[in-house]
């Protein structure tokens, strides 16, 4: 563990005990990893996105202030539960977004597909956050390592740590995961 770990861990421990003074000088030191888990997200994003990198973090640490009773547990804990966050807030702005594009009168052209230059693919984060629902329903332990590995961009080791289990479960958790995704969403999920 390197010594920012170590001193984000500790923080951690004293926030849960109520140090507000532990609480206000944590986000300092997890700003930096908060920041580059929300630019990953962000490159995933649909071009156009108007939510910015920093307003996503900002976001994200106020939706961590609500939790009343800083249930984090350890260093990877607090950065599963912002990587839920996370997902949660750019599914929210999915869904709006969505939701804009299907009203307001709008005529509707179809293209042929040759006519259409290619474009790198995107990530819907709809479809994939409907694929993980599906996927908690039968097997709530496969979704969650996808939500960390994937959404929360956590190693194997880091992984394991946050959901208590061995980095070899996680390994063929997250294989069986990618495939599940693989058949749902026609594509799979890297990391």
């Amino acid at each position: 563990m390197t010594k920012s770990s170590i001193a984000v861990a500790s923080m951690i421990d004293h926030a849960r005990q109520g140090d507000a003074r532990a609480l206000a000088t944590l986000m300092p030191l997890v700003y930096d990893e908060l920041r580059r888990l929300a630019i990953r997200y962000m490159r995933r994003e649909r071009p156009g996105q108007t939510l910015q990198a920093t307003a996503l973090v900002h976001d994200v640490y106020l939706r961590l202030l609500q939790d009343s009773q800083l249930s984090w547990q350890n260093r990877a804990h607090f950065f599963g539960i912002a990587a839920r966050s996370m997902r949660q807030i750019l599914i929210e702005r999915a869904r709006t977004r969505g939701a804009a594009k299907r009203g307001g009168g709008r005529v509707r052209v179809t293209f042929e597909p040759g006519l259409i230059a290619a474009e790198a693919p995107t990530l819907d984060l709809e479809a994939l956050d409907e694929a993980l629902t599906r996927l908690a329903t039968f097997d709530a332990e496969l979704a969650r390592v996808v939500e960390v590995r994937f959404f929360g961009g956590l190693s194997i080791e880091e992984t394991a740590e946050a959901l208590d289990i061995s980095p070899a479960t996680v390994k063929r958790r997250w294989t069986l995961a990618r495939a599940w995704l693989a058949r749902e969403l026609g594509d799979t999920p890297r990391r």
